[in-house]
């Protein structure tokens, strides 16, 4: 009964994600820079969207995780229309700060940490009955440089496999230490997450404790 009302307290949340999922996907993907970097980088949305749903029933995610798989969705989204070297509001960062670079792909890999951090650290909790802590969190940041590192061998693979036409979808503008520049993003945005959002995550995560 418990799992039932925390399903129906979050399917409101989780519909308003999901339209603004699907508007922000064909907006972007009407006439995208790149189909095939469309395709590419979208990919991890339209995975995520049926699992949250079939999921909702029986494992329901905190408020805070859901809003953050949402930004990160977008981000996701932006960078897919446009590839991540050719975001508009990346070349307007480049010219405020005088940036060698369009740092949108910088910023999608800081998220690519700030988000799967809450994610990761919620799962951890629940289905391993890990307890808040020093030893939790040195997991989760481990557990976030494992997905960024895993993201690259990616890469690496779609590079062996399209050759130049995997330039967009790598976004190295020229930068021979972008994957390490990448790894390193995606620690800073981890460690950003845990320190700013660990006791609203463990209030929400009290909260779902306290509705069974």
């Amino acid at each position: 009964m418990a799992t039932m009302l925390r399903s129906s307290n979050q399917r409101p949340l989780l519909s308003a994600l999901t339209a603004l999922w699907l508007v922000s996907l064909a907006a972007s993907g009407w006439q995208p820079y790149d189909r095939a970097t469309w395709w590419m980088e979208v990919a991890p949305v339209l995975v995520a969207l049926p699992v949250l749903w079939l999921s909702t029933s029986i494992f329901p995610l905190t408020s805070l995780a859901l809003v953050l798989i949402a930004l990160h969705g977008l981000v996701l989204i932006v960078g897919g229309a446009y590839s991540y070297a050719r975001v508009p509001i990346g070349f307007s960062v480049q010219e405020w700060f005088e940036l060698s670079r369009n740092p949108y792909d910088r910023f999608g890999h800081f998220v690519q940490g700030f988000v799967p951090a809450i994610v990761l650290r919620e799962l951890l909790i629940r289905l391993g009955t890990l307890t808040p802590g020093k030893l939790l969190a040195g997991l989760v940041l481990a557990c976030c440089l494992a997905v960024s590192a895993a993201y690259e061998l990616i890469e690496f693979a779609a590079a062996m496999l399209l050759g130049q036409g995997a330039d967009e979808f790598l976004g190295s503008q020229g930068d021979v230490w972008d994957s390490q520049w990448d790894m390193l993003m995606c620690l800073v945005g981890a460690v950003v997450s845990l320190l700013s959002l660990t006791r609203l995550h463990n209030r929400q995560l009290q909260a779902l404790r306290g509705a069974r």
